[in-house]
């Protein structure tokens, strides 16, 4: 937990002692932290990182890596969230220490699966790139001074003992899934969609995976439990009632193998549940980017998750075929998905489908994907198109503005995936 007033003062007390802990901002963090910091403390920590590595990811992929815009852009948010970024010319001991810290709290998070181990080495990679490229010759020799080039393997060691301390690991595992955006579990529009528009909706304002859903629903007239509950959030996210989803879902169940007698006693029941009607009473939060992505992969004959995750990319190469997105685009879209940029792949399909090069965001969650396109299509916001040369386009990208950089994570967004076993209990019938 937090320091001690003894300790804080010793602290106080001993100055530029405090030195002997970070000497120099660059680091290879080969020593974990060893001093106590409060729940509180660890959290903020853990975001404020998250967001910065998920910006160094839609930068590296947005600008060349290395380029003075590209600098520019990651300097100016390593001063917003106080990491340092002028190595060992700057003497701040509380932004090395939550450099260090951080990492740290991080690796535990990341070091669960290949998966997540690849993406959190390469962010990190490329900030340390970064960080470095910006020493002077001087303090490059400074720096090779203090590191220590040994290597030692990863940080899934001491998991066995993180995992016995009920408080760190559901935090822990539920970083690698975090979305730390708006709250979609708070419904703006309840009531204004009607249910004769959800099938041209589906065409101009849903992301790949809920389209996808959407059809298969239509084709099939049944989505296994997996797919009525990452559709059936996400609908309720768009404004559905709960009064709305019972019909929607009845009358294309009935149009299959599911009588109207057979609905009301079973399905029904857990469509008021995901509305906080039935059960615990929880007001189920619709799924975010990362959680359809990193949670409940899709088997044969569910069409859940995200498509450019989970999609063999010749198959996802013609879906996307079949939605006229141009070859070049798809191109652009498969070597996103190739890099694992799964959400910026989503980015990109939005560009395409909606003819801007501009988006203005940065996508975390398809209910932002509906809202972001009702807005342009409305007139609500600025289309941004450009004249520039169609490869061009993706360094436009990144004037967008970061929804993680300005977001804090909701304790509801966490209450409700605490809770979500219980609700996919409801929904365990095929």
């Amino acid at each position: 937990m937090e320091f001690s007033r003894e300790r804080r003062l010793k602290a106080r007390l001993a100055g530029d002692r405090r030195g002997d802990l970070y000497p120099h901002s660059l680091q290879f963090y080969l020593q974990p932290p060893t001093e106590n910091i409060s729940l509180a403390e660890f959290e903020n920590f853990a975001i404020d990182r998250l967001k910065l590595l998920k910006l160094v990811e839609n930068l590296g992929v947005s600008y060349v890596k290395g380029s003075e815009e590209y600098k520019s852009k990651l300097g100016h948010e390593l001063r917003k969230l106080k990491f340092p970024y002028r190595v060992l010319a700057e003497d701040d001991y509380d932004a090395r220490r939550k450099d260090h810290i951080s990492h740290f709290i991080l690796r535990l998070a990341y070091c669960q699966s290949e998966d997540l181990r690849r993406w959190f080495i390469q962010q990190e990679i490329d900030l340390f790139r970064y960080r470095f490229n910006e020493l002077t010759d001087v303090l490059v020799q400074k720096f090779l001074k203090y590191v220590n080039l040994s290597y030692e393997a990863l940080t899934a060691r001491s998991l066995p003992a993180v995992q016995s301390d009920e408080r760190l690991q559901p935090l822990l595992n539920h970083l690698s899934h975090s979305y730390i955006g708006p709250d979609y579990s708070i419904q703006k529009n309840t009531g204004k969609i009607s249910l004769e528009l959800i099938d041209a909706l589906s065409v101009k304002s849903f992301p790949l995976c809920m389209r996808q859903l959407h059809k298969a629903l239509r084709d099939n007239h049944h989505l296994r439990h997996g797919g009525r509950i990452q559709y059936g959030l996400f609908l309720k996210g768009i404004g559905l009632t709960l009064e709305q989803a019972l019909q929607f879902w009845k009358s294309e169940f009935i149009k299959g193998k599911v009588d109207a007698d057979k609905f009301d006693k079973g399905y029904a029941y857990s469509i008021r549940h995901s509305y906080g009607k039935e059960g615990k009473r929880t007001d189920y939060t619709p799924f975010s980017c990362m959680k359809i992505i990193l949670s409940n992969p899709p088997s044969q004959g569910d069409y859940h998750g995200c498509p450019f995750r989970h999609s063999d990319p010749e198959l996802l190469k013609q879906k996307l075929q079949s939605y006229k997105i141009p070859p070049t685009g798809i191109t652009q879209i498969l070597e996103l998905v190739k890099g694992m940029h799964y959400q910026l792949a989503c980015q990109k399909y939005f560009q395409l489908t909606h003819d801007v090069d501009d988006i203005g965001f940065s996508l975390n969650h398809p209910n932002q994907y509906f809202a972001e396109s009702q807005k342009l299509l409305s007139g609500g916001r600025e289309v941004k198109k450009e004249t520039s040369e169609p490869e061009s386009s993706q360094q436009k990208l990144s004037n967008q503005k970061s929804t993680n950089s300005s977001s804090i994570l909701t304790s509801s967004n966490t209450d409700a995936d605490i809770e979500l076993e219980g609700l996919d209990a409801y929904f365990t019938e095929d």
